[in-house]
């Protein structure tokens, strides 16, 4: 029963990771209703979030590969400012890293607070029913004509902080704080998905100690191991299919979902 749980958790990782409806927040109710909990604090959520971080390296493959071409490219460069401001990938490296800021600063210093909260499905409740707002607010949002700068990666980093919180959905804040802002909606769905790689990277590099130490049995290991192997699997073709509908139907839909999910929530919790 432990491994078909943890199978079950990592296959609703890898499908709602993508979609506008807060992949924590899921965890956190399937892991009640389950009574499945897998070595210390949230160790098996990290897990199974690298899982959908390894699938969206896999998707954006050949974007990456681009990125580090275009950062040698700078080295052999004969102006630095030159080359950087005519390759647009060395732009959208400096806006990824500084969208990280505000994230890298909350989990570290709030890291224990967060995971406190996740046994608190009230609040979990409650913040679905906010990002079910975030998401239909972006329907009054009819026309996108700005693209990605500084401030607006840096405010876009900041609805990535906010969630941290379970319930609130990271896709849905990121993607819905760039077309508050205006940003072309393909391009905001890309770059969230590119801004969360260095995040779910170092959250995954902060609890390797912790598992290492944990004392967890082999059970425990096998059961990270079929979270890890399922979240990555089904999250690589939700994520082919969930950039379709982000370009052509747009989020708010979704929030009709998350406020179905926050009432239900709070008055089963």
């Amino acid at each position: 029963m432990e491994f078909i749980n943890s199978f079950l958790l990592g296959l609703l990782q890898g499908i709602t990771e993508f979609l506008p409806i807060s992949s924590s927040g899921h965890l956190a109710i399937a892991e009640a209703l389950l009574g499945h909990k897998v070595g210390s604090g949230i160790t098996f959520e990290i897990v199974i979030h690298f899982g959908s971080l390894c699938s969206i390296l896999l998707y954006y493959r050949e974007r990456l590969i681009e990125l580090v071409y275009s950062w040698g490219d700078l080295l052999n460069a004969d102006s630095y400012k030159t080359q950087y401001r005519q390759d647009n990938n060395l732009k959208l490296t400096v806006f990824v890293v500084l969208s990280m800021i505000p994230a890298g600063i909350v989990g570290i210093l709030f890291k224990e607070d967060v995971e406190a909260i996740f046994n608190n499905l009230t609040f979990v409740s409650w913040m679905y029913l906010i990002t079910g707002t975030i998401l239909m607010l972006t329907y009054l949002r009819k026309k996108f004509p700005n693209h990605l700068n500084y401030t607006n990666v840096f405010l876009v980093g900041i609805a990535q902080a906010v969630a941290l919180l379970p319930g609130i959905s990271r896709s849905g804040s990121t993607i819905s704080a760039a077309l508050y802002l205006g940003v072309k909606r393909e391009e905001a769905a890309n770059f969230s998905l590119l801004m969360v790689i260095p995040v779910l990277a170092g959250a995954m590099l902060l609890e390797v100690g912790e598992i290492a130490n944990s004392g967890m049995t082999y059970n425990d290991y096998t059961s990270l191991v079929i979270g890890f192997i399922t979240s990555f699997i089904s999250g690589y073709f939700a994520l082919k299919y969930m950039i379709i509908i982000l370009k052509s139907k747009g989020i708010y839909p979704f929030g009709w979902y998350c406020w179905a999910l926050g009432i239900s929530g709070l008055i089963f919790f």
